[in-house]
């Protein structure tokens, strides 16, 4: 996008906001999260609440985890929506935060009870503004991506991606109803559409093609959400706009995404960076990038890699501490990517077009070992693989338990303004979240004490999130929603749980991210400087809560970027049953990211040359089932799930493939 495009976007938004008496921000995004610009109008809301609105077995509205909190700047949220609407959309598949409520809910469709949880599930807990690896502000401008969101993916509608020729530039989003929130029954008409209808105004010119927008994109037989509007409801021809130049000053500088100095102006409008050259952060791999593949098989993978500001790869293949080697890494990002091109995509247009993945190869410690990614896979991906396998690695360690014990109470901060919360920091009024009830919780489940602690169980991310649920077993919600078991291990309970407060995956980050808030928006004393002058680590772990002044008191490397809770990460060992690391993979539908690194590991690990293997069946953690008698008998004659394979995943295969049999 040029800067005109960036101007001409945010002015036909605001002359459809103008029509309707509304005032809006809109923020607008390139392809890897560069924020272009963020603009509010007179009179709008500075304050936007992060609410789930009511709980559906109380009636109450959820007071727990970020739920209720009032941020102080919609400048924040619009960033988020933005990004996510960026990160879910491809050259094949144009999603919108709409698309996203649909598909990262406890229940797919939400609102149609007794349904398993949509295939993201857990997904808004990512690009976390504490991770290490999403990239951060440079100062100066747009930069190599992909960049952070201050509270991770969005799912209230008002957000979508932008594209010039055909080709996906970013995305925009606006704020006008006060409300960062989300959309619970998905089958009726919202009443309030403001923020959807500035967007689409927004996105005049640069909309998504009708070919691959998410209305006509299925998943598991159901037909995904685009919007509720379209074009020919907006109020105002957005080709008529008046130009940006005209507009009155609206400019907003955000700490950490637009400016980097709390004194600094507010910039101007800044043009994006071309997706797949070096200053997106995503290029071709060269030669040097897979230095023991052959020429012909370099040439047939097509692969990109993430790069720095000097184009250098940021995680090229090495050698990992517990026994992963530089090529066993190549390999497995070869053989993923290889698999990948042969494989249907799930969600992309035209039918039979092929996956688009990244993958990431972690060591025993969380450190990143290798990262490869195909053309056009999306761009939240980056960040996700790592969590998954970070997630995998975890819980399959000896390590766990001592890790999340050692860990501070997660510190909620309640319903109201942020700033008020802060001001009340030590009063005693903060709801406390003991990350290590959830250890006790996992042990209970199994009945088994040392769960987590003597790695005796290797767990992927499909039975991780099996256990995370608002409600075990996965989709049994019971009559009328009503729950007829306790929650999973590793979720909050009743009247806690919401996307905004989802268990020990929040709790893991909760207090960095509240830090970073804390910095980014200049919180302090009533007539005292600011409490925090430096950003947030690129630690998620460890920190304490606002009333022990959010210090990193306990960080630990395994999942320095959190955890998450969906499928395509796996534990890897070695010949003897060793763990010696992880991967995770994420792609173009929750199949493809379960069976490709799967069978990504059980083909590199049948070379001579190699000393790897998947999970030995005997300990993976679809032998475990719930021993917890709190739990009804049936729910406990249930086994979680290791992986789910595709019946015929390969295109250039019409038969049967049956890919995972005996693996």
């Amino acid at each position: 996008m040029s800067v005109a495009d960036v101007g001409r976007i945010v002015a036909q938004g605001v002359a459809e906001a103008d029509a309707r008496g509304e005032a809006a921000t809109i923020g607008v995004v390139d392809r890897v999260g560069n924020v272009l610009a963020v603009y509010r109008m007179a009179g709008a809301s500075e304050t936007v609440q992060i609410t789930s609105g009511e709980e559906p077995i109380t009636g109450l509205p959820v007071d727990a985890g970020l739920d209720g909190v009032e941020i102080v700047t919609a400048n924040l949220a619009v960033i988020s929506k933005a990004l996510t609407a960026a990160y879910f959309s491809s050259e094949g598949n144009a999603f919108t935060t709409r698309t996203a409520n649909q598909i990262i809910q406890e229940n797919f469709n939400p609102g149609e009870f007794n349904t398993p949880g949509g295939p993201l599930f857990g997904v808004q807990i990512s690009q976390l503004p504490c991770s290490d690896i999403s990239r951060r502000f440079n100062g100066v401008g747009p930069g190599p991506g992909p960049h952070r969101a201050a509270i991770g993916f969005a799912a209230d509608p008002g957000a979508l991606p932008l594209y010039k020729n055909g080709v996906l530039v970013g995305a925009v989003a606006a704020i006008a109803d006060g409300e960062y929130s989300l959309d619970r029954t998905i089958t009726d008409r919202d009443e309030d559409l403001r923020d959807e209808l500035i967007a689409t105004a927004a996105s005049f010119g640069y909309g998504a093609p009708r070919d691959r927008r998410a209305d006509v994109i299925t998943v598991e037989g159901k037909t995904l959400r685009f919007a509720q509007v379209d074009f020919d409801d907006l109020a105002v021809d957005p080709a008529a706009a008046p130009a940006f130049a005209t507009l009155p000053a609206g400019l907003q500088a955000v700490l950490g995404y637009t400016v980097d100095d709390p004194s600094d102006p507010p910039p101007p409008l800044r043009a994006g960076t071309a997706f797949g050259n070096p200053e997106s952060g995503v290029r071709p791999a060269l030669p040097a990038d897979f230095p023991n593949l052959p020429a012909d098989r370099f040439n047939a993978l097509d692969a990109f890699v993430l790069v720095d500001e000097t184009n250098t790869n940021r995680f090229p293949a090495r050698n990992g501490t517990a026994g992963l080697s530089a090529q066993e890494v190549e390999l497995l990002l070869a053989e993923s990517i290889e698999l990948a091109n042969r494989s249907r995509s799930q969600v992309r247009k035209p039918l039979g077009s092929q996956a688009g993945i990244h993958v990431t190869i972690v060591d025993i410690n969380g450190d990143v070992l290798g990262a490869a990614r195909t053309r056009d896979a999306l761009v939240d991906a980056v960040d996700v693989t790592t969590q998954k396998a970070r997630s995998a690695l975890l819980l399959s360690s000896a390590v766990a338990e001592s890790r999340i014990d050692a860990l501070p109470d997660a510190e909620y901060l309640g319903s109201g303004d942020l700033a008020r919360i802060f001001n009340r920091a030590g009063s005693g009024q903060l709801k406390t979240s003991s990350p290590s009830a959830y250890v006790d919780a996992f042990q209970r489940f199994f009945d088994q004490p040392d769960a987590l602690s003597d790695g005796a169980f290797a767990y992927s991310t499909r039975a991780i999130g099996n256990i995370s649920r608002p409600f075990y077993p996965d989709g049994l919600n019971g009559p009328n929603g009503l729950r007829p078991a306790p929650e999973g291990p590793l979720s909050r309970p009743p009247g806690e749980w919401s996307l905004f407060s989802t268990g020990l995956e929040l709790d893991l980050v909760y207090n960095a991210v509240v830090r970073h808030l804390a910095y980014v928006l200049q919180l302090g004393p009533p007539g005292g400087p600011p409490l925090f002058d430096t950003d947030v680590e690129q630690n998620c772990t460890g920190y304490s809560g606002i009333s022990a002044g959010l210090s990193q008191d306990a960080p630990f490397a395994e999942a320095r970027n959190g955890i998450t809770l969906f499928a395509g990460g796996f534990p890897i060992y070695d010949g003897s049953g060793r763990l010696v690391g992880a991967i995770g993979l994420s792609g173009d539908g929750l199949e493809q990211d379960d069976f490709l690194p799967f069978v990504a590991i059980d083909r590199v690990g049948k070379r001579a040359d190699t000393d790897i293997q998947n999970a030995p069946s005997a300990i993976r953690a679809d032998r475990l089932q719930a021993k917890d008698p709190r739990y009804p008998e049936d729910a406990r004659e249930l086994f979680l799930r290791w992986v789910i394979c595709p019946q015929s995943p390969f295109l250039d295969d019409p038969e049967v493939q049956d890919v995972c049999s005996g693996l």
